[in-house]
Order: structure tokens, then C-alpha cells, then sequence
């Protein structure tokens, strides 16, 4: 097993991830970072989760050099807000022990803030590409400095609509620059990028190809819409963590009422919300504040958060491809994940369409909590509404009372819920391990033991649009 260090890791920052505790590189790290820190361009096809940003921000801070006032040496390019925020915040403390600067650059939120970071100089910008061109189009920032590109989430910045903003972007940059790319998948538009703006690339292919879906438990439960709500507030003690999708603001919205009156702790995040609403959203979520995250798919985009036991499809998602990145909002790191959906009878040939796309066969089933696997489950009420509204109004944020919280306790009981008949009194114990009942068919595990990834490199050079 190579260390940090054996992969030319500075041992600055190498101390920096043992205060984190981060002591052997994921697979992903292990193939990208001594290419980048060689120079090579890279196009690398790897799952969200992986450790894509440890991979291309380790390299990106110890071979960039310092910047003069609005011209960034270093630039990494995002499709949301809550992305560029998390590799933000995850490179901040390694490139501050290297004296390098980085900052962040997304809609939503005023302009001064970061003009004045501009102005004092940023050695390394986080950017999304609709904030970065119109700071462009005013002179505020210039690219003829910039010497190294990242692309994060290519993928998603297709489904976006965002690649003539990054090629415009791109073509700003110095034409020597490294150009990086990542990405869970490598055609279509994704593969023009790489055609045209990467010199002899080396292609890095880590685990398999699609949002793998073997480490996660799918379970189709049939049920009236009057009982959906009901139904998520149970799966959430029971399992913990959990992100619910919907479709629209609006359902966000009432999903995430309905499941307060229900007594859960829960946030919304949809794109109806501020800057700010939406970082105090996610941070309070992030850092274990509430139990349950009601979210729209584009919202949650790039959404990175460790430790969610479920996702709950409260709504169906457009497509296969749709269902695999909400799902994979769990199983993250190889850990083990919940997926379930709220199904109504007249959605069943929309799921069985999605099942065909996603590659599953599970059975629709009334719902039964006892299949369900045991978690660990802190349970965390709601917010007191008076702390809530002073929360919103901006008082007193810092306040926190003490009984917030419940006590820690495992989910051993869950209630035999059998389609609309709901009783206190059938509560029993079951463990996973002595399970006896039936379970819904769920795919094949397959755990990766060792590197599996390949490296084939491709000729050819770098033209640019100028």
C-alpha cells in the first residue's frame, strides 16, 4: 500500500492529512496524483465519492506558483455552488501550509466579497462557470495566467448545459496549461473537451463504469400518496441519515413541513433558496443537526456527504441515470446503503422502466420495516419554532440549547408496517444477521479488494480556439 509520500506528496501536506486523520490514499489518488505532479493531462473516469478531490487538489497546490492580483494560477472548475463550496473547504487548511491562497467563486451571492479577494490576489479559484464568465466579462479576472485546469464532474456539467461556458473558459487559459479532467463517465460531450483541449492524455478508468449500484439494498414499496410521509418519517428512525428526493420546490417544501410536524429534525435544499439559506441547510446537515436532507435533484448535484444510510425517492426520478446519482448519494467509500421508493400503483410501469435502465430486478412489496438492515441512530428532534424563526431573521445563531438533542440508542425496534395497517403493538426486534424473512431480491455485492484501475495513454496534441 503506497503512502502520501510515496506518491510525491509534500511532507507538509502530508502532516496536514494525518491532523485528519487520512493516512493511505484512495485508488483514484493513487493513479492521479504523481501524473499530475509530473505534468501530464489527465482524464480520468471515476464515481462520485471516490476521492477525486484529495486526487487533483494535492498535485494542483504543491506545483502552482504564487499569483499576482487577478490572475489565478490555478483554477477548478465546478457545476454547483455546494461542490465548489466542498473542495473549498477541503483544500483550504493544505494550501494555507503551503502559503497559497484559494477562494471561491459562485452565483447567488454578492459580488464584493469576491472582487476584494480578486484584488488581494488568489493563487487558487474554485469557480462555477456562469459567476466566473460574468466576473470575466467585467475585467474583474483574467486567465492568460493560469497554468492549470481542473474539470470536476465533467459529466454533470454536460447535463447542465455548461460545456460552451467551459470551453469559453478554457479557451481564455495559457495554451501550455495542464488541463485535468474527471468525470463518471467519458463520451459524448465530455469527450470533446478532451479532444480538444488535452495534450496526450493519459486515460485513468477507476472502478466501473457507471454509479455502481451492487452496494446498495433497493426496496419498492407500494403505497397510497396519503402515506408517504408517514411512511419516510419511520424509514428516517429508523435508518438514520437520510436525503429524500422530490421533484419540484414546492414538494420540497411540504415534505420537509410535513416531516417536522412528524417530529423529524430535517432541512430543505432546492434552487428557490439564497446562498445563505442553502449553506445553513447543508452545514446543519453535514454536521449532524438534523436527520433528513428534502432535496430536488439539481439541488443535491455534487452532493458529498458521508454517512447517509438511505435515499428515499419520494418522487420518481426522470430516468435511470437520474436514479443512479440519487442513489448514490449513499454507499459512499464502500459502505453499505439504503435505497427506497415510495411507489404509487400507477407508477409501477415508470419504476419497472427504471429498473430495466438501472440494470435491477426487485420486487414491488408492500412496506416492511423488519427487512430493513439495524443502524446506529442518534435521534435529533426538530428545532424549537422560536429558534427556528430568530435562525431565519439572523439572531442569535450561535445559540444552542443543550436538550436538542435526544440520546443515542440503536433502532432495534421497527414497526412491521404492512401496507396501510400501522400498529405499536406488532414492534419486534430483528436483527439482520438472523433475519428469517423473505428480502426483495437486491443486486450481487462486489467489493473492490485492490487497485482496479487502467491506464492507456492517447496521441495526439492540444488545439485551442482562440
Amino acid at each position: 500500500m503506497s503512502t502520501f509520500q510515496e506518491l510525491g506528496v509534500d511532507v507538509v501536506l502530508t502532516e496536514v492529512l494525518s491532523g485528519r486523520n487520512i493516512s493511505s490514499p484512495f485508488e483514484v489518488q493513487v493513479a492521479a496524483i504523481p501524473l499530475m505532479l509530473d505534468g501530464h493531462d489527465v482524464a480520468c473516469r471515476a464515481p462520485t465519492g471516490s476521492g477525486k478531490t484529495l486526487a487533483f487538489g494535492l498535485p494542483l497546490i504543491q506545483n502552482i506558483p504564487l499569483a499576482d492580483p487577478h490572475l489565478p494560477t490555478g483554477l477548478i472548475l465546478t457545476p454547483t455552488r455546494e461542490l465548489a463550496e466542498q473542495i473549498f473547504k477541503v483544500l483550504r487548511p493544505l494550501a494555507k501550509r503551503l502559503s497559497r491562497s484559494i477562494g471561491a467563486i459562485y452565483g447567488g451571492v454578492s459580488y464584493s466579497k469576491q472582487l476584494r479577494m480578486l484584488e488581494d490576489g488568489v493563487d487558487i479559484l474554485v469557480a462555477c462557470p456562469g459567476r466566473l464568465l460574468d466576473l470575466m466579462s467585467r475585467g474583474s479576472i483574467k486567465l492568460r495566467n493560469t497554468i492549470s485546469v481542473v474539470i470536476d464532474e465533467a459529466d454533470r456539467m454536460a447535463d447542465m448545459g455548461f460545456m460552451e461556458p467551459v470551453s469559453r473558459i478554457l479557451d481564455k487559459c495559457s495554451r501550455d496549461a495542464q488541463t485535468v479532467l474527471f468525470s463518471a463517465t467519458l463520451d459524448d460531450d465530455v469527450q470533446d473537451l478532451v479532444t480538444r483541449y488535452q495534450k496526450d492524455p493519459v486515460f485513468l478508468e477507476i472502478g466501473e463504469k457507471d454509479v455502481s449500484v451492487s452496494d446498495m439494498t433497493h426496496y419498492f414499496w407500494l403505497m397510497p400518496n396519503s402515506k408517504k410521509v408517514p411512511i419516510s418519517s419511520e424509514i428516517i428512525r429508523a435508518c438514520g441519515r437520510s436525503v429524500i428526493f422530490c421533484r419540484t420546490r414546492r414538494g420540497v417544501e411540504r415534505v420537509a413541513k410535513d416531516l417536522e410536524d412528524d417530529g423529524i429534525g430535517v432541512r430543505s435544499l432546492h434552487g428557490g433558496l439564497t446562498q445563505k439559506q442553502r449553506d445553513r441547510a447543508m452545514a446543519s446537515f453535514v454536521h449532524g443537526e438534523c436527520m433528513s436532507l428534502v432535496a430536488t435533484d439539481v439541488a443535491a448535484r455534487g452532493l458529498d456527504v458521508e454517512g447517509v444510510n438511505a435515499v428515499i425517492h419520494f418522487d420518481p426520478p426522470e430516468n435511470g441515470k437520474a436514479y443512479k446519482h440519487r442513489s448514490g448519494r449513499t454507499a459512499r467509500g464502500g459502505s453499505e446503503g439504503i435505497i427506497i421508493a415510495l411507489v404509487q400503483k400507477p407508477q409501477k410501469k415508470m419504476y419497472n422502466r427504471l429498473q430495466r435502465e438501472v440494470g435491477i430486478d426487485c420486487p414491488f412489496t408492500p412496506p416492511d420495516f423488519r427487512e430493513l438492515p439495524e443502524f446506529e441512530v442518534e435521534f435529533i428532534p426538530p428545532e424549537p419554532k422560536q429558534r427556528q424563526n430568530r435562525n431565519r431573521s439572523g439572531r442569535n445563531r450561535n445559540s444552542r440549547q443543550s436538550n436538542s438533542r435526544g440520546k443515542k440508542s440503536r433502532s432495534k425496534n421497527k414497526p412491521s408496517y404492512q401496507g396501510e395497517n400501522r400498529s405499536q403493538g406488532n414492534r419486534r426486534r430483528h436483527s439482520k444477521k438472523v433475519n428469517t424473512h423473505k428480502k426483495p431480491q437486491t443486486t450481487s455485492k462486489k467489493r473492490n479488494s485492490g487497485s482496479n484501475f487502467s491506464v492507456r495513454k492517447k496521441t495526439g496534441k492540444k488545439s485551442r480556439n482562440n
